[in-house]
């Protein structure tokens, strides 16, 4: 799968959208908007067990009610895959199986950087970016989704 590839194309879904920053720690996640075309920065989920993880995620479903959900598709600099991006797209089937919901990969090259620096040009001490900065590279891959589909 290219780095902008999708599971499922949805047809121009309106509503909440839920994504998602894959890690095997940590899962970083933003909801974002499509009529305002926002993301914001939600949670953080570092459960240890898949059934933790599940739960935490299912929660957030719920009371986000998603019409969508984003994954970020890690990859090596020039688009190739590597280790991390294989278990990225089995997140996203997984999601997609399991919530019944329609999931989209965008490419997250670099939002982890991305959001080490935006913290640190808030003034997050660099001790403060690892509880937030999972979320905060969420942000960025939902705002560059959200951008992306209101260009298109």
């Amino acid at each position: 799968m290219s780095p902008a590839a999708t599971l499922r194309r949805p047809a121009e879904r309106a509503g909440t959208i839920l994504a998602f920053d894959f890690g095997r720690r940590r899962i970083g996640v933003a909801v974002g908007e499509t009529t305002l075309g926002l993301a914001h920065p939600l949670a953080t989920i570092t459960a240890d067990s898949d059934d933790d993880r599940l739960a935490a995620i299912g929660s957030l479903v719920r009371e986000w009610q998603p019409a969508l959900l984003v994954v970020g598709l890690p990859t090596h600099a020039d688009g190739t895959a590597h280790a991390m991006t294989a278990r990225a797209q089995e997140f996203a089937r997984w999601l997609e199986a399991r919530f019944r919901l329609a999931v989209e990969l965008v490419d997250e090259r670099y939002t982890t950087e991305a959001a080490t620096t935006a913290l640190a040009d808030a003034g997050v001490g660099v001790r403060g970016h690892k509880p937030v900065r999972d979320r905060v590279a969420a942000q960025i891959i939902l705002q560059a989704y959200l951008d992306q589909r209101n260009r298109g």
